[in-house]
């Protein structure tokens, strides 16, 4: 399953979006992260995120 950005949690960082092997991890125009699709499902991201806003789904 992809990886699903809890946005109210999330600050803004962009750690996930240099992490993503796939570069479909964005910050929108909230400044938080957004998944797009095409998600491998590595994971990478969720290692990284420094206030774990980030899950599989």
């Amino acid at each position: 399953m992809p990886a699903f950005v809890r946005e109210e949690e999330c600050i803004g960082c962009g750690s996930c979006v240099g992490t993503c092997p796939v570069s479909v991890i964005e910050i929108n125009d909230e400044g938080k992260a957004h998944v797009n699709d095409g998600c491998i499902e590595c994971a990478a991201c969720t290692g990284v995120c420094p206030v774990t806003c980030i899950d599989m789904v």
